[in-house]
């Protein structure tokens, strides 16, 4: 397998990318009524002639993560088979949370339902189908579709790079389809793609999020709607971000995103407590049985025996914005996700962030419907057609202690901005480093403020809605990539699961060729707590020994074997050409002393073992202490697994 360049910038992706995003900018720029004339036609073709696709496509990729995580491969770990995650599953949810959808959900938690009750795809606006209507399309939107979307990709990532040591890049999602070529041009344009994507999505969203921050502030303190103050929220939202992605994703993104999903939960709660707590639990509980009771009719509903329009500007836009931020937002989770199985992974990613998103749009959606139809609030609905930006701080006005909540408001999507923002830099910096994240401060700070940049000149120029119409567009060829990505995971977690019923085979790994009457010898290896040194010792004489032994055997067979030094201790490879290579590797082990030697003499509270790893990861069994012997009856044990292994495939 090949590898891509180890220099921390790779210049075939990051002055295309930097390019082409000062020439779409120009474009937009100079001549901002083509520009957005372009693009909407481009949108409007594939709403009418593609819009069937993103619909089968969506569908698809819902299918095939709950296949996922249900099946046989769930318990395969994006990882080796001794990695461990790197965060605690609620760091793990914040981070993924906050730049997967917090955002959206300040922005559409009130609006959408509202727009959805007042101008229902079928019922009578007004009406009681229309309230439930409105919560149906809108648990659609933002459910298990948009996180599937997320997952798929996340998933496709995760599993290529820390399962097979491919660069955590868009790139890798192609790996099944053209192999190597992924280095070459073909690699370059996918990874060129998904920075020009992210940019462009992330710049968006920070536009038109400082509208609604400009619009908060206006509530609070009277600060006037300007293009120069969206701007200088814009530049404070940047220079935070600046300073988080410095910091690294363990200081700034991890610390931001836990602050801020504290704080989304006691908003939540606030208003669930504020409101009407009975009503809004009895509406969450029938609003998950009318959407998952009607979800597999909605998730292929084109409305194609009736024609209506709505479907272009609701449920084809979301799929498109989806599919549109799934590289910057599933690099992202992928790169948090290390260590996780399959089947965690698809509860963490689609489960939990759903149930949570749906409970959201309940409190708030439920909530605002009702203090228009029950509390005459009708000027919240005439805000919401008018300007949708206004519509939390407008819905909070009629909620005790209004103004303490607009203000934790607009903390909080001040603070999901800045996490999206150095999320989204580092992502495009991983883009154009190979894969590499412990890159120069500078390459981190570049994309931060080019984000910026161009959100700044997008919203001089009008040309927001222009960008995020082309970035939808752009959905359309990601979708038909990501299919076939799909396909070859498939074939991956095959040849897995192929490896992992070879490993059964019923061969002892280390009673076989031990003679009956050595126990008190078994004993005391057991018993035993080696010192670094020791292990040290034990690798380099005994196991290389058998290794060398190996090897001539192998080569008088004329098959190629190497022998190298690791950090950790000694690896074994045999190569089988174009199937899959052997590798036993011995490497020493921390771990902790035992209770009941915590009185030795020796002054260490660690000990060292000498377990054995395969290609898979550490295999969890200690070798220390071993005869040369019997090391060398464990390595054709295992040669003999991998060969029935290469038999399964074979058939």
């Amino acid at each position: 397998m090949m590898k891509l360049n180890s220099s921390k910038l790779n210049r075939a992706v990051f002055f295309p990318s930097t390019l082409a995003i000062i020439a779409l900018l120009a474009f937009t720029f100079l001549w901002p009524k083509s520009a957005s004339a372009t693009f909407s036609a481009m949108q409007a073709a594939i709403t009418v002639n593609g819009g069937w696709f993103y619909v089968l496509a969506v569908g698809i990729i819902l299918g095939f993560v709950l296949y996922l995580g249900i099946s046989r491969f769930g318990e395969i770990k994006l990882g080796p088979d001794h990695s461990t995650p790197d965060y605690s599953m609620s760091t793990w949810l914040s981070m993924l949370f906050a730049a997967g959808m917090g955002i959206g959900l300040m922005f559409f938690g009130v609006a959408e339902p509202v727009m959805h009750y007042l101008s229902p795809p079928t019922a009578e606006p007004g009406s009681i189908d229309a309230m439930r209507e409105a919560m149906k399309i809108t648990f659609f939107h933002w459910g298990f579709h948009a996180w599937a979307i997320y997952a798929i990709v996340a998933l496709i990532l995760a599993y290529f790079c820390y399962r097979q040591g491919l660069p955590l890049t868009l790139r890798s999602a192609l790996y099944p389809i053209i192999g190597d070529r992924i280095y070459g041009w073909p690699g370059h344009l996918v990874d060129i793609f998904a920075v020009v994507g992210t940019v462009f999505g992330v710049a968006t969203s920070l536009g038109l999020g400082a509208s609604q921050v400009n619009a908060g502030l206006n509530y609070l303190f009277e600060v006037d709607v300007s293009q120069i103050n969206q701007m200088l929220i814009m530049l404070a939202i940047i220079s935070l971000a600046s300073i988080s992605v410095v910091t690294g994703l363990d200081k700034g993104i991890k610390i931001l995103s836990e602050v801020n999903m504290g704080l989304a939960i006691m908003l939540m709660l606030l208003i669930f407590v504020l409101g009407p707590t009975v009503y809004l639990l009895q509406v969450y509980v029938q609003n998950i049985g009318g959407y998952l009771s009607e979800i597999v009719a909605n998730t292929f509903n084109l409305f194609a025996y009736e024609k209506k329009d709505w479907i272009g500007g609701w449920t084809i836009f979301y799929w498109g914005w989806w599919l549109a931020w799934a590289p910057f937002v599933g690099l992202f989770i992928a790169r948090i996700s290390k260590g996780r199985t399959i089947r965690e992974f698809v509860l963490g990613v689609l489960m939990v962030p759903t149930a949570f998103t749906l409970l959201w749009m309940t409190i708030f959606g439920n909530s605002a419907i009702s203090l228009i139809v029950d509390g005459g609030f009708t000027r919240l609905a005439e805000m919401v057609n008018e300007n949708a930006a206004v519509s939390l701080f407008v819905f909070l006005e009629a909620i005790p202690w209004s103004t303490a909540l607009t203000g934790l408001s607009i903390l909080m999507i001040v603070i999901f901005f800045v996490t999206s923002c150095d999320s989204g830099a580092m992502v495009i910096d991983m883009l154009c480093s190979n894969g590499e994240n412990d890159t120069p401060v500078w390459q981190r700070l570049f994309w931060a403020c080019c984000v910026g940049v161009v959100a700044a000149i997008l919203t001089l120029a009008g040309g927001l809605e222009a960008l995020q119409t082309m970035t939808i567009a752009s959905a359309l060829p990601f979708s038909i990539v990501l299919l076939a990505a799909c396909f070859g995971l498939v074939k991956a977690l095959r040849v897995e699961a192929a490896k992992r019923d070879a490993m059964q085979l019923n061969l002892s790994t280390t009673n076989m060729y031990r003679h009956k009457d050595d126990w008190q010898e078994k004993l005391d290896n057991i018993l035993s707590t080696p010192t670094k040194k020791n292990a040290d010792v034990f690798i380099k004489s005994r196991v290389r020994k058998a290794f060398e032994k190996m090897k001539e055997q192998f080569e008088a067979n004329d098959i190629d074997v190497g022998i190298e030094s690791t950090t950790s201790g000694l690896q074994l490879k045999v190569f089988h050409g174009d199937e899959h290579d052997f590798i036993y590797a011995v490497k020493k082990s921390e771990h902790l002393q035992p209770d009941f030697n915590s009185d030795t003499d020796s002054n260490s509270d660690s000990y060292y073992r000498a377990e054995v790893h395969l290609v898979e990861g550490g295999q969890d069994y200690d070798i220390m202490g071993w005869s040369e012997a019997e090391v060398l009856n464990d390595i054709v044990d295992q040669y003999q697994k991998h060969m029935h292994f290469l038999h399964l495939l074979r058939e």
